[in-house]
């Protein structure tokens, strides 16, 4: 695959064309302006050709399988090898973003030369220069003198051409998909054009340099769908720990939160996360992970001025990449970071059905702003503090009303048990007492229960159950009188806490 050149500054059609029978027969006569050094003898030069090309080559593809991603070492190469090998003064490499033309790599140019060639990029690709007229002709441009070319724009170059004085100039494009993405230049600064055996090795660099790019593209798409897949199992791997923890601890949420904030703070690259708690117009610290100073049931103020305070108000994360430097639109929270040391932070606000809970906080000690995916992983574990906080209240909304439901059963049973003794005892009140000091105890879970009943000035001892020593049931009796009497009349009950 060949692309031709035309010496006052044409540039030949794109490649791929096939050649007509007479530029097959005679190739060199057409590639070689009027003015080029005479040609040595054709197995000489060909032979000669095929060395240079076949060492640049090695040299590229070696460079290429080592440089990965990097492609500034090819870029360096190609300007090198061109510089060498063709019989080059000046040499450059631009590649093509955003529309515009953007210098990459170039040699053999002096630091005020290199100066005056930074100014001028990136530009968009014009026909007024020779890397921009390859790339708008998606051709080679060979022109053999810059001044004589009628199509060159002298005025915008006056600078570089005073600087570098180049008159001779070859400019052949990086194609890939018959697109141009990017382009080489090489230039002498005397009037000689570059021989056709230099012209191909210059555009075999080209083919080289595509296949350099398309390696870098791939692996960097094979990178970051690595990275994807790795931070996706990072995030089933930490919600898969904290769901187990939740599952083996329904009643008990803080082994929970603890595994909550230890994960956020791995996976979200923090040095610090903590887990607010929502108590009235405060914000309590009900856990607590890193290095960063963040004592449990330390209390902050519901307040704007704060950033978890803010996130809980206007239930939204928030994220500020330097905390201490935002002392007016968080003056509470900018006091804290100065006072703890740290600097950028973002806090997540639990909500349940839109009712704030509390916050999950992460922070770092210095200015390194968290990234969109990490704000993505930050609300999941958010979310997740949330189920766990919801099944612990749910679980003990339902453990109390299954314990409600026992004591209701419990409570009828006695009462059953109670009626019965009733019913078998007519004439007998003692196994009725029996049975209710029995119940009492149980159901009260009481040490000791004694059934004391009035016989006149009297309290007679008619029941007793547990292990406290009393008197003999039926036998032992307190006198009526004092805080007894004051008791048994006032029909009241009394609790006493410690006798």
């Amino acid at each position: 695959m060949r692309r031709g050149s035309r010496p006052k500054g044409g540039a030949k059609k794109a490649r791929g064309k096939p050649k007509t029978a007479a530029a097959r027969k005679a190739p060199a006569a057409r590639r070689i302006p009027p003015g080029a050094p005479a040609a040595r003898p054709a197995s000489e030069t060909r032979l000669a050709d095929a060395l240079a090309q076949q060492a640049a080559t090695s040299e590229l593809l070696r460079v290429i399988s080592s440089s990965g991603a990097d492609l500034q070492p090819v870029f360096d190469a190609i300007v090198k090898n061109a510089e060498r090998l063709c019989d080059s003064e000046l040499s450059a490499v631009a590649r093509i973003s955003d529309g515009r033309l953007h210098l990459v790599g170039f040699s053999n140019v002096s630091p005020e030369e290199a100066d005056v060639y930074r100014r001028l990029f990136p530009r968009p690709p014009e026909r007024g220069f020779a890397l921009g007229r390859a790339v708008v002709d998606g051709a080679t441009v060979h022109i053999a003198d810059v001044l004589a070319d009628p199509h060159y724009d002298r005025r915008t170059h006056r600078a570089l051409l005073q600087a570098t004085g180049y008159r001779t100039f070859l400019a052949v494009p990086i194609m890939r998909a018959g697109v141009p993405i990017g382009v080489i230049g090489c230039a002498r600064r005397t009037v000689k054009p570059f021989a056709a055996s230099q012209i191909d090795l210059v555009e075999t660099f080209a083919d080289q340099a595509v296949i350099a790019i398309e390696n870098a593209r791939l692996l960097a798409e094979v990178q970051e769908r690595n990275r994807d897949l790795t931070e996706t199992l990072a995030q089933q791997t930490a919600t898969a720990e904290i769901l187990r923890v939740i599952s083996t601890s329904p009643t008990n949420l803080q082994p929970v939160l603890d595994t909550v904030v230890t994960s956020a703070a791995r996976f979200c690259g923090a040095d610090d996360a903590e887990i607010f708690n929502l108590d009235g117009e405060r914000l309590m610290v009900a856990t607590h992970y890193g290095p960063i100073p963040s004592p449990v049931g330390r209390g902050i103020p519901v307040v704007r001025g704060s950033m978890a305070g803010r996130a809980v108000l206007e239930r939204r994360a928030v994220h500020v990449t330097d905390l201490q430097a935002e002392a007016d639109e968080f003056p509470v929270g900018s006091a804290l970071a100065r006072e703890f040391g740290y600097r950028t932070c973002m806090v997540v606000p639990l909500l349940r059905e839109g009712t704030a809970l509390g916050t999950i906080n992460l922070r770092r000690a210095e200015v390194n702003p968290f990234t969109d995916s990490q704000l993505a992983l930050l609300q999941i574990f958010a979310d997740q503090a949330v189920i766990a906080i919801e099944n612990v209240r749910l679980f003990g909304e339902l453990q109390a009303r299954n314990d409600d439901l026992t004591e209701m059963l419990a409570q009828q049973t006695a009462t059953s048990e109670i009626l019965r003794a009733i019913s078998t005892s007519p004439e007998d009140l003692r196994p009725v007492f029996d049975v209710i000091a029995q119940s009492a105890g149980r159901l009260c879970q009481a040490a000791d229960v004694s059934i004391f009943r009035r016989d006149g000035e009297r309290m007679l001892l008619v029941a007793h159950h547990g292990s406290i020593a009393s008197g003999v049931v039926g036998e032992f009796s307190i006198p009526l009188a004092g805080p007894m009497r004051t008791l048994v009349e006032s029909a009241a009950i009394f609790h006493v806490a410690d006798l």
